[in-house]
């Protein structure tokens, strides 16, 4: 029988970081909820076998339902995945019928262990499947479907320029469109930092009231096929695999911000890639702007190919300030 499992919580990249690293026999009955209540219900509408939960969130927090599964004595294994690592934190939920306790950012060896523990195989790390999107109330549905479709228009653009030159095809999900504190992008760039089977670049831009990062993070796996695709012959050294993730970033950015400006009217300056890890360290890079994103608008475009172990995402970070700019843009969209 399949395991069915629900990951709660209110950030979109937290359960897209989550899901990626699940089992891979877990992927194909996977639930999302945004929130407390929508997991409940989810709950009680579907066998639910593992429940991954979240303890800050609006409308109902995780303490809130972990007493309404014990009230209704509903069966499913609990874990909490918190950012909020106080010993009684731990203690409450583990009085509560957590089985576990996961700190954010999820470590793969903690989720290993756990999976061990409760004698469960847990394979390699498994592709990322399409997370159902959480919008912010400061967000407007038209705002965000217009960014969706502007970024839909970009990507396949991007996509179109890598296909044609690595004589392949792109696959491209719906970009997914977020508002995020600087606390969840901390969280999304330390799974960088801290996992070794990773690679990212960040390349900040600006131009005309919107400025920004734009990270492309891409799979240590993925360099031997693109090695391949890109005709470099023997074994990928690490000299190697730096001037392929640069070029991919430089194919991928570029080719995204220049679509994105073009529909919006407008020119992109395009700063110097930095390789995360090696010239400016993730803590660093938040610390430098946690006071301009506060809360940063948050675009999460994923690249894969079809028939070749690559894949990619690429995060288009815009400043809170940008909000205003984007949203007098796209009123214009709007009138045409």
């Amino acid at each position: 029988m399949t395991t069915a499992v629900l990951i709660c919580d209110d950030s979109n990249l937290a359960r897209k970081q989550l899901a990626r690293i699940l089992p891979q026999e877990w992927q194909a009955n996977l639930f999302f909820a945004g929130h407390g209540a929508e997991a409940l219900d989810t709950l009680l509408t579907q066998k639910i076998d593992w429940l991954f939960l979240d303890l800050n969130m609006p409308v109902m927090d995780g303490y809130q339902v972990l007493l309404e599964i014990q009230k209704r004595q509903l069966k499913v294994n609990v874990v909490v995945v918190s950012g909020d690592v106080q010993p009684e934190a731990f203690e409450r939920v583990k009085s509560l019928g957590a089985l576990d306790f996961i700190r954010k950012p999820v470590d793969v060896a903690k989720l290993q262990q756990l999976m061990q523990q409760h004698a469960i195989e847990i394979e390699a790390t498994a592709a990322s499947p399409a997370a159902t999107a959480v919008v912010s109330a400061e967000l407007s549905a038209e705002m965000r479907d217009v960014l969706q479709e502007l970024t839909n228009v970009a990507m396949g653009q991007a996509g179109d320029l890598l296909a044609r030159l690595l004589n392949v095809f792109v696959k491209l999900p719906i970009p997914n469109v977020n508002l995020i504190e600087v606390s969840e992008l901390h969280m999304a760039l330390a799974s960088v930092e801290h996992e070794t089977a990773t690679s990212a670049v960040c390349q900040g831009f600006i131009g005309g009231g919107v400025s920004g990062e734009a990270l492309l993070i891409l799979t240590d796996s993925s360099f031997k096929d693109i090695a391949r695709l890109m005709n470099y012959q023997g074994e990928p050294t690490p000299e190697i695999e730096l001037e392929l993730l640069m070029d991919i970033a430089n194919i991928l950015i570029g080719a995204v911000l220049k679509g994105l400006a073009e529909q919006i009217d407008m020119s992109f300056s395009q700063g110097h890639p930095v390789v995360l890890g090696q010239h400016a360290a993730v803590s660093e890079l938040i610390k430098a702007n946690a006071k301009r994103w506060r809360k940063t608008l948050a675009i999460e475009l994923s690249y894969g190919i079809e028939n070749y172990n690559i894949s990619c995402d690429l995060l288009l970070l815009f400043t809170e300030d940008s909000l205003k700019t984007l949203n007098y843009k796209i009123a214009f969209l709007l009138e045409e």
